[in-house]
């Protein structure tokens, strides 16, 4: 069974791009820091500024090592002027078929 962190951000109008940027710059730092993870971004068609990130992680102790890292606090420092609201969550796998999903 996995833990996954879970992102909903509310961007700015506008800023859209600026955010996409800045959340990939997020996610190379957590990559350099714990090496292996998986990160999604997803861009909601219906609501055009808001947008899903996701990822699956060993632990919840390691998520919660990671949102008190350098990587993470440092990243979100200049996304926070580009967001109007952002709600983490942490979520454990419920119910799991296949795996040949390829998008």
């Amino acid at each position: 069974m996995s833990v996954y962190s879970l992102g909903i951000w509310l961007v700015k109008p506008g800023r859209e791009g600026d955010f996409e940027r800045a959340w990939q710059e997020l996610a190379r730092r957590t990559e350099e820091e714990f090496p292996g993870r998986k990160a999604v971004l997803m861009h909601d068609r219906d609501v055009h500024n808001r947008f899903i990130s996701t990822g699956p992680w060993e632990s919840v102790e390691q998520i919660e090592q990671w949102r008190a890292s350098e990587a993470f606090t440092g990243s979100l420092e200049p996304i926070k002027d580009l967001i109007e609201r952002f709600e983490p969550h942490t979520l454990d796998e419920a119910v799991v078929i296949g795996g040949g999903f390829a998008g």
